[in-house]
């Protein structure tokens, strides 16, 4: 009987290795598919301002690549932002980008041909739109900015496209009642009491340049409510991206005090341009889905980043490897 038993003990370990053995297996192919050498070559990637989270976010998916596509060559291209990004994919001069969509819709909705070029790879997180000022300032809503200097970000940012949105949305003329400044989240922060009274940033939560500095000195976040954002949809185009949110408590604890504040959020999109290699392209996204945890754990929003909501990159339609990707993984 013993022997019996020993017998079908064994015949079971066997069988739970082999079980084991082919769940490693569909697990690896998840990650990286075998019996495939890994794309080679150069590619450029446009981020962003160098104290933003394009920036950091592109740095870590650089190392990611490189794990996977060791002889893939990936060059860094900082920009002034999401609208900047979209141009430079479109016209050629980067390969992969990130943008705001509302950004990307209104470089599609402005008719130049180029547009029809750009493609899809992958939703990733939100953007909070961020309307700073000092402790004691007397600004309490988007309205007591007028008259005020004002940075709205650089000439082409998804920030500066947003903040002229917000202060029209509560009549303020971004060039005639206010001081309008150029400045973004590297010079913006240093700059605030001094020539500045406010500034607008927008971006995942928490950007670098703000941790850096309410680890040192104070500012406070201005709200924008859920009325102000009904005017900002009523201006129609691109303005359906945007919706009403509350920026978490724990995005600037020490500044928040355990508060969200009420704001904009839109989302942010990996970009490319038809013409990609599909291969690369299906590697790539692979490697943003896979490293979400890895990036997530220094850039907080990409922890956000989600196979079940990746492949919605409205307003555009998906490139042909990002799409092989999804279903690839698809139950």
């Amino acid at each position: 009987m013993s022997t019996a038993l020993s017998r079908i003990s064994r015949r079971r370990a066997l069988q739970g290795g082999a079980a084991g053995l082919v769940t490693l297996g569909l697990l690896l192919w998840w990650l990286l598919p075998l019996g495939e050498d890994p794309p080679s070559g150069t590619i450029t990637f446009s981020t962003g301002t160098r104290a933003g989270v394009y920036q950091e976010y592109g740095e870590l998916l650089r190392e990611e690549l490189a794990r996977d596509m060791p002889q893939l060559k990936v060059r860094l291209l900082t920009s002034d932002g999401s609208q900047e990004n979209v141009q430079r994919v479109a016209t050629g001069r980067a390969d992969f980008t990130i943008a705001a969509a509302d950004a990307v819709d209104t470089f599609k909705v402005g008719g130049k041909p180029v547009a029809g070029r750009l493609r899809g790879v992958a939703r990733l997180y939100d953007d909070y739109v961020q309307l700073v000022v000092p402790p004691d300032s007397d600004i309490r809503s988007v309205a007591d900015l007028k008259g005020k200097r004002v940075a709205i970000g650089l000439p082409d940012s998804g920030v500066r496209l947003i903040a002229t949105r917000v202060l029209e949305a509560a009549g303020i003329d971004p060039v005639k009642d206010i001081t309008p400044r150029s400045d973004g989240i590297d010079t913006g922060p240093a700059r605030l009491g001094k020539e500045l009274d406010a500034f607008f940033w927008s971006s995942g939560v928490p950007t670098d340049g703000l941790e850096k500095i309410a680890e040192t000195s104070s500012f406070r976040f201005v709200p924008i409510d859920a009325g102000l954002v009904a005017k900002v949809h009523a201006q129609g185009d691109a303005a359906h991206f945007y919706r009403a949110t509350n920026m978490p408590e724990s995005a600037y604890p020490t500044v928040q005090n355990g508060s969200t504040v009420p704001t904009i959020a839109v989302s942010n999109l990996l970009i490319t341009r038809k013409d990609m290699d599909p291969r690369l392209t299906e590697w790539l996204t692979r490697t943003v889905i896979k490293s979400r945890d890895g990036i997530g754990a220094h850039v907080h929003s990409a922890q956000l980043v989600d196979l079940r909501t990746a492949i919605y990159t409205d307003p555009l339609g998906l490139h042909e490897g990002a799409r092989r990707y999804y279903r690839s993984v698809k139950p």
